[in-house]
């Protein structure tokens, strides 16, 4: 690591880290289907099928791979934004609800949306455009007054009191051994749904791909003289910077998360080309715009808010047992599944009426 970062420099390995990362995403999860609103809508049917073993493979094989690593002493993510920084329970509250309504609205989470981008889902780049462009509007722009009010409700402190495993006073071997129970009861659950091996292993490998992020940047940050940010996969900033590297290329050094971006496209899309599954989507009288593009703001807002999407928050911060990305991602959970079952009653009554 030590003579790549000499030859090539701190930002070009970090982006090359994050390329291969996305890679590996990518594929696994188009493969898989891997999709938190796909879940989220069975839940609420009353159903739970594939989709939820799916997501439950996945994030409970990035819990226990980053919990092994940090029981062993191999990598130490005390350091991480999710767990050092001062979080917002609001923040998590209040953006985990909005994103979980417009996941719901877009058909999709941030990373779900460009997976589907890779296949030529026209409605999945559009929406993804305008998550991206409100999360920067959030994040610096003219919506980050509202945002900043909002996360300043209700804050925790870094470190202990904002760990899980230390609120709960749970060891690393109890968290370890729960996260392997419950991996094997959802590979389990999935084999009952008769959910294909390739996909189950798929599922996995999403999960992993959260780990190799911890890991990967953890390596590159002890070999570096600079201070590095140990991160993993999330894709609402990493959205916001490719797109601003797009626009102003010259200003934008490379990154763990511009290389992200576009490596998740392309194993998306490679995957998808293997498979047969690229074909062009369009907006139709099926799928309103304005559905969409109001489920592109609130999910651009609410994961700016909840300081993270689906993945970034949810498996990237679940998995190293952070409050705040639990908080969030129940939230989540929970505006998705009410937003699902109040537009499936509307439907019902729009039918009868």
């Amino acid at each position: 690591m030590e003579s790549l970062i000499d030859r090539f420099g701190d930002p070009a390995v970090m982006c090359a880290a994050g390329a291969l990362v996305g890679l590996v995403f990518g594929a696994a999860a188009l493969h898989a289907r891997f999709c938190l609103r796909a879940a989220a809508v069975e839940v609420a049917e009353g159903q739970a099928g594939p989709r939820l073993a799916i997501w439950l493979v996945a994030f409970f094989a990035a819990l226990l791979a980053v919990q092994i690593t940090v029981m062993t002493g191999a990598v130490d993510l005390s350091g991480a934004r999710q767990l050092a920084a001062t979080g917002s329970l609001s923040g998590a509250i209040i953006g985990g609800g909005m994103f979980g309504v417009g996941m719901i609205l877009a058909r999709g989470c941030v990373s779900r949306l460009l997976v589907l981008s890779a296949t030529g889902n026209l409605r999945a780049i559009v929406t993804g455009l305008i998550v991206t462009i409100v999360a920067q509007a959030a994040l610096s722009g003219a919506l980050s007054p509202i945002r900043e009010w909002m996360a300043l409700l209700w804050t925790v402190p870094g470190g202990a009191t904002r760990s899980m495993a230390a609120i709960l006073g749970l060891g690393l071997p109890v968290i370890t051994g729960v996260a392997a129970l419950a991996l094997v009861g959802a590979l389990i659950f999935g084999c009952l749904e008769r959910v294909p091996v390739s996909e189950l292993v798929a599922a996995a490998f999403v999960g992993l791909a959260v780990f190799l992020g911890w890991v990967a940047t953890y390596a590159i940050a002890q070999a570096s003289f600079e201070v590095i940010a140990v991160q993993s996969v999330t894709f609402t900033g990493p959205s916001t910077d490719t797109l601003m590297a797009l626009v102003t290329a010259p200003q934008v050094a490379p990154s763990f998360g511009l290389g992200l971006v576009p490596g998740v496209f392309v194993g998306a899309l490679v995957t998808a080309l293997i498979k047969g599954e690229a074909r062009i989507q369009r907006f139709d009288a099926d799928t309103p715009m304005e559905r969409y593009l109001v489920g592109g703001i609130l999910m651009g807002f609410g994961s700016m808010l909840a300081g993270g999407c689906a993945v970034g928050a949810g498996m990237a911060g679940g998995s190293i047992m952070a409050l705040t990305a639990w908080v969030a991602v129940f939230c989540m959970w929970l505006g998705a599944m009410g937003t699902h079952r109040w537009m499936a009653s509307r439907g019902k009554l729009l039918r009868s009426a």
